[in-house]
């Protein structure tokens, strides 16, 4: 569990299902990020970011806000998917509902996942992708010190991505000493 001063970062739960469902089917949260998600799509993603939690001690984990433990959506570092430039580095993401954007909470949970990664799990670096028209997600990268790296822009291979998701943006960040 990481804790910043108003959010907790934790394994996923089964009450995390219901307000990850209504995220995976907003148009203004999917709309970078592919077609809507199924229950099974919601449940296959909880059991991959456990998964990868038991395995490599951390994941995009669920986030949730401090005070009144609402689900925000997830943030965290895990191993990067195969076939795109950051494949089997710690790659940092994030996806928040709607309703929370423009409130730093993005900001706030992707700093303490990367102080978690320099402190406990030590990275030297640690990457992030995404399509190139999803300038909030790529203008965060560049709030929180990341460089772009154009030479390692790629196409998505993921499976049933419209064409216009697949071209896909590099960054990087190094653990500054």
């Amino acid at each position: 569990m990481i804790e910043s001063d108003r959010l907790i970062l934790r394994r996923w739960h089964e009450r995390d299902a219901g307000p990850f469902l209504a995220m995976g089917n907003d148009p203004r949260v999917m709309e970078y990020l592919g077609p809507p998600m199924s229950r099974a799509d919601v449940d296959a993603a909880i059991a991959r970011q456990n998964g990868f939690l038991d395995t490599h001690g951390h994941c995009f984990w669920a986030l949730e806000r401090r005070d009144d433990g609402a689900f925000l959506g997830f943030c965290g570092i895990k191993p990067g998917a195969a076939d795109t430039p950051v494949e089997g580095k710690a790659e940092i993401g994030w996806r928040l509902g709607a309703e929370h954007w423009g409130k730093g909470y993005a900001r706030e949970a992707a700093e303490a996942c990367l102080d978690h990664g320099w402190t406990a799990l030590g990275f030297d670096r640690v990457w992030a992708i995404t399509t190139i028209g999803n300038s909030r997600s790529w203008g965060l990268m560049e709030r929180l010190g990341m460089t772009r790296h154009p030479e390692l822009d790629f196409r998505h291979p993921l499976p049933g991505l419209e064409e216009r998701l697949r071209p896909h943006i590099t960054y990087s960040i190094g653990k500054t000493l």
